[in-house]
């Protein structure tokens, strides 16, 4: 944090018991994840750095899979660091020049190796490997396949392909800006309309109304306006916290790549789902129509249980929709013991999309009757 750097962990629950609870704990981002068959529920080109420490993933095994998923969400001359074993020659050579073979076959570059530790560049481009692959017939090229659509979408032990350029200097992709510009700054995937129907001024627009939603959500909720209270994207880079996007894996548009150029975090949910994360880990959930998208895909009531289980007491909700969808789900909350009310759009009273403020509250179930037996709290 003091290197103004955003990271996000992931790790399963293991032997090492609840490593993403504990940093969740500690006010770090933190999902529940696992190297398995299915993707990383990240976009390509998501991350600058990816750290493995003693994470005990068979990096060399099944043609290379993990590693080829780690290229997936790396950024064009993003680092994969290694620490602890199998980097050591001596003892566990074997493993590691499997590693060094597929990270060879990815095109990667080997910078330092240090005792138990060691790091690779991803290349900023395709060039190279392109030339290589005439030569060699390796790496081989993903085809077809969206390289963003990471939801239950089985790895391959293909590259993908980063976006073509047109010399060898030039950045996949596009360049970046450095941060804190880049949060505001128009985002490469914006400007080579890459993403259907979002141009740079869209872009800006809407820039310009999540802010103006952020000063409004603060002068009807006394409580976003505590310093420290809550860990909420852009419109709030301000304030002490931090947030975890969800992108519904159901929206006509996929913007989670450009939520990651922008320097933010985020990950991929479909809310007829669980989350991946523990009870009581969030400060805060904000839902913009999130129940219009579901409410002919599972139970409204479903959706809220699980908002429950991932909120701590005490914890806020902000939820947008139309008047009518909001009348139904403040009648569960009530039921839930959230205490809520609807108001107004920050555009007046005559617009039919309202918003829901509510709070989580601490309570207990009541003392048993001695009349009637012990009673059981739900």
């Amino acid at each position: 944090m003091s290197r103004n750097i955003l990271a996000v962990s992931f790790a399963p629950r293991d032997t090492h018991e609840a490593q993403v609870q504990f940093a969740l704990e500690r006010g770090v981002p933190a999902l529940i994840g696992v190297m398995a068959s299915i993707r990383l529920p990240y976009p390509s080109r998501a991350f600058d750095m990816a750290h493995c420490s003693r994470c005990l993933i068979p990096w060399g095994q099944y043609d290379g899979l993990y590693l080829i998923e780690v290229d997936r969400v790396l950024r064009p001359g993003g680092y994969w660091i290694l620490s602890g074993p199998p980097v050591n020659w001596e003892s566990h050579w074997k493993e590691q020049n499997g590693i060094e073979t597929i990270a060879r076959s990815l095109c990667w570059k080997k910078l330092i190796q240090k005792k138990d530790l060691a790091i690779w560049q991803k290349p900023t481009n395709h060039v190279h490997c392109i030339a290589n692959r005439r030569v060699f017939k390796k790496p081989r090229f993903c085809k077809a396949q969206d390289p963003d659509m990471a939801w239950y979408t089985k790895m391959e032990t293909c590259l993908t392909p980063l976006p073509e350029v047109s010399n060898i200097k030039e950045i996949a992709g596009g360049q970046l800006t450095k941060w804190p510009e880049r949060l505001n700054a128009i985002p490469p995937r914006v400007n080579r309309g890459a993403v259907d129907g979002v141009t740079a001024e869209m872009f800006r627009e809407d820039t310009a109304l999540w802010k103006k939603r952020v000063t409004y959500y603060k002068s009807v909720d006394y409580q976003l306006a505590q310093p420290g209270r809550y860990r909420f994207a852009a419109a709030l880079v301000d304030d002490p916290l931090w947030v975890m996007n969800t992108v519904p894996v159901e929206a006509k548009i996929n913007t989670l790549g450009v939520i990651y150029e922008r320097g933010l975090i985020g990950t991929y949910q479909n809310w007829c789902e669980a989350m991946s994360t523990y009870p009581r880990t969030y400060d805060l959930i904000h839902a913009d129509s999130i129940f219009s998208l579901y409410k002919d895909r599972c139970e409204m009531e479903d959706v809220l249980l699980e908002m429950d289980r991932i909120l701590r007491p005490e914890g806020s909700v902000i939820i947008r929709d139309d008047v009518d969808i909001l009348v139904k789900i403040k009648s569960i909350t009530d039921g839930m013991e959230w205490e809520g009310r609807i108001a107004d759009h920050e555009n007046g009273p005559r617009q039919r999309e309202k918003i829901l403020f509510a709070n989580k509250k601490y309570w207990t179930a009541p003392a048993p009757d001695q009349n009637q037996g012990t009673h059981t709290a739900r």
